[in-house]
């Protein structure tokens, strides 16, 4: 159990370093990998008032994070850690090339946060 504990921690901070890498480079690392063009951005579903793909990321970054840290005295933390994250990443775009700072990004990722935070919450209250 303790190799999978660490397995997780492992998980959510490699999770995080590749999102923080693909979220500061000035340009699409995905467009890049799937069309050979950093100027375009794969959209992977429709945007529904907040941009779709933010959302995914923040909710498997989120998922990975509370499940890592889950029943232990650093949880809390890393709920304020997460929701910081999902702004100051986006924030950033306004002084990265190439990128732009959108509102609909940046609910994205803060809703992303927020669900998997609520449905830990809820979990942990009533399992």
């Amino acid at each position: 159990m303790k190799y999978i504990k660490k397995l997780s921690i492992l998980g959510f901070h490699s999770t995080n370093l590749i999102l923080i890498i693909f979220y500061l480079y000035p340009g699409s690392i995905v467009g890049y990998i799937l069309f050979g063009d950093i100027s375009i951005q794969p959209q992977f579903t429709r945007n529904f008032i907040i941009s779709s793909n933010h959302l995914y990321v923040f909710i498997i970054l989120s998922s990975v994070g509370i499940i890592a840290y889950q029943n232990t005295k650093k949880i809390k933390f890393v709920i304020i850690y997460l929701f910081f994250l999902s702004i100051i990443l986006e924030l950033f775009h306004f002084i990265i090339p190439n990128r732009e700072f959108e509102m609909i990004d940046l609910f994205g990722n803060i809703v992303g946060v927020i669900f998997v935070i609520t449905i830990y919450k809820v979990k942990d209250k009533y399992v």
